[in-house]
């Protein structure tokens, strides 16, 4: 198993190594001493979620957990493939505002870790693709939020599928970046 830390370093990309023979391969996706080790604190999940989307070009975020029940996310895609961002909205922090990505894909097995104080987003570029994700807290609907996805100030390189993305109500209606006061501040 290979960590890479991104352009923003909390954010580590997750590469399981995989082990082919005849049958398929086998891989370990997940591995608490060695995920703890480079996360360099303790990490508990209590909840996963699987969330399914038929067609490609379904957007999902930028969202968030705030105080008292902040989530610190694992994402891993079991069909299909999607570009995974990660928007830091830790006041104080050096990379307030910026964003790391990343390609995961049932293909390429990559996992992304994000800490409590981000946002996260992703486009399904693929039909039928399921995520899965682990949650280092239970969700609670009165502490989430959401930063517009396609707010001019992140810039986010959505894929141009040629048609408007699908996306909720809720993310249709998210918050700009420059009207948003975070409830995340940098810990030293």
């Amino acid at each position: 198993m290979q960590f890479e830390r991104l352009a923003i370093a909390d954010i580590i990309l997750v590469k399981p190594t995989r082990h082919p023979d005849r049958r398929g391969y086998f891989s370990e996706s997940f591995r608490l001493d060695k995920f703890q080790q480079i996360v360099g604190k303790a990490v508990t999940f209590v909840q996963e979620n699987h969330l399914y989307s038929p067609a490609p070009n379904t957007i999902r975020g930028f969202h968030y957990q705030a105080a008292p029940r902040p989530q610190g996310k694992l994402l891993k895609v079991m069909r299909g493939s999607i570009l995974d961002f990660a928007l830091d909205i830790r006041r104080g922090s050096s990379t307030y505002g910026q964003y790391a990505q990343a390609m995961l894909s049932v293909e390429n097995g990559h996992q992304l870790w994000m800490p409590a104080g981000f946002a996260h987003a992703y486009m399904t570029l693929e039909p039928e693709t399921h995520v899965l994700n682990k949650l280092t807290d239970i969700y609670h609907p009165e502490t989430e939020g959401i930063i517009a996805w396609d707010d001019p100030d992140v810039a986010a390189p959505w894929p141009d599928m040629g048609v408007t993305p699908i996306t909720s109500d809720n993310d249709m209606h998210g918050t700009a970046l420059r009207d948003f006061v975070s409830p995340f501040v940098m810990a030293n």
